[in-house]
């Protein structure tokens, strides 16, 4: 068995696999947790439930086509080669369509959590983890429809969501200025203060269990006799009767030269931290999202890192550092950030299928299967990705629907073999 990328959803695959029993290669470029998910804010939510594509971005539109969003930006010539994507994108923000992938992800995330619980544990990776929740947080709740939207969701699906007051958002954080007029504690939230450290100890994890890992960059798939042959960047090359795509944004490329062609975006962002309060002074204690300015914040580590909204862009076109800059400034308004304490900001992507769903399944190619395209929130499915894909290639009963999530929702991916 080979997977190849070594992301949080990568390597839970592979941990998955290796529990049901198979003998399994993880293969990827760079060390594991060194890409999209390093990056992220780190937390483990139901909240997530609600994608960007979700019909308010309706009503938004207007205000979004003038390019100076913080919360979302976009290259105008790549939204033109890719106005197929941008309008299903759309489309799947109609009711019916959103309360589809809503009920979707909350099984998928529900499941995600629970394997999360084990997997910390079983790494020793369980001091890493908050469990004191997340806000979102609104200056001006009048012009947050948002709001309204997530928490009807929220409490239609059983979210522990707490609305609060300026009050009452002084008294959970008082690290804050006093700008913001009302929130929501997700209350069941959970956060970690270094995602990358996670996914390295899940990693070691599996090299504990027996499990191998290559560090190479995988070149090109060929059919070899019942099986697969993966050829990678130094000429070596690996054999296996099925392997499982989970490489993120770079999937897509991947997968051209099998003849597939996955309908996938690219939601770039930044991030940068800070050295947060002075001594003494209060600190921010769990992660906050300022829905009007953008931007989210989470105490790390590190430092406080501050993550930016959605850049629309090819995946490999260069650093645009406007939406980080606007990010910052409206950051500074909320609480002391301290000084800069990364040389650059950091970039990555989300992979972003049309409908915000995760593609789980096995491809129109025998024995090649599908784990990628979580958009924002792999750090919190990847676990549960891997429970749902181990039971599907072992032949048996998924713990989740698998229908929302099978490549076959969407037409013309290539002739099945």
């Amino acid at each position: 068995m080979l997977v190849l990328g070594a992301g949080m959803v990568g390597v839970s695959c592979a941990l998955e696999l290796q529990r049901r029993g198979f003998e399994v290669v993880l293969a990827d470029a760079r060390d594991p947790g060194s890409e999209t998910s390093h990056g992220n804010a780190g937390v483990l939510t139901r909240s997530s439930i609600v994608p960007l594509n979700n019909p308010v971005l309706w009503r938004s539109l207007p205000g979004l086509l003038s390019n100076e969003s913080a919360s979302l930006r976009y290259d105008p010539g790549y939204v033109l080669r890719n106005l197929g994507w941008a309008a299903r994108f759309l489309l799947a923000a109609r009711p019916k369509a959103f309360e589809r992938t809503v009920a979707a992800l909350d099984q998928l995330i529900h499941l995600s959590l629970r394997e999360h619980e084990r997997l910390l544990a079983e790494s020793a990776q369980g001091a890493r983890l908050r469990r004191d929740g997340w806000m979102f947080l609104y200056r001006d709740p009048r012009r947050s429809p948002g709001m309204r939207l997530q928490l009807e969701v929220y409490r239609r699906c059983g979210v522990d969501v707490e609305e609060l007051d300026a009050a009452a958002i002084h008294a959970l954080e008082p690290a804050l200025n006093p700008i913001f007029a009302r929130g929501l504690l997700v209350r069941s939230a959970h956060s970690v203060d270094d995602p990358a450290a996670v996914v390295r100890g899940y990693a070691d994890l599996f090299v504990q269990r027996g499990g191998r890992v290559l560090r190479r960059r995988a070149a090109g798939l060929a059919r070899q006799g019942l099986g697969w042959s993966a050829r990678f960047d130094d000429g070596s090359v690996e054999q296996a009767v099925q392997v499982v795509i989970a490489l993120g944004p770079w999937s897509a490329a991947f997968l051209r030269g099998s003849g597939l062609r996955i309908p996938m975006a690219f939601e770039r962002g930044y991030h940068m931290h800070y050295a947060g309060a002075a001594p003494g002074a209060p600190a921010l204690t769990r992660p906050i999202h300022d829905a009007q300015a953008g931007y989210v914040l989470s105490p790390m580590r590190r430092g406080l890192r501050l993550s930016t909204g959605v850049e629309l862009n090819e995946l490999d076109a260069p650093p645009n550092h406007a939406q980080l800059e606007q990010a910052q400034r409206a950051a500074g308004q909320a609480l002391a950030l301290g000084a800069r304490l990364d040389d650059r900001p950091w970039k990555g992507a989300r992979p972003t299928l049309p409908d915000s769903r995760p593609m789980i399944g096995e491809l129109p190619r025998r024995g090649l299967w599908a784990a990628f395209g979580h958009q924002h929130i792999g750090f919190s499915t990847g676990p549960g990705s891997a429970s749902l894909l181990g039971a599907l290639m072992s032949g048996e009963a998924a713990p989740i629907d698998p229908a929302p999530f099978a490549p076959r929702r969407f037409a013309g991916l290539g002739r099945a073999d």
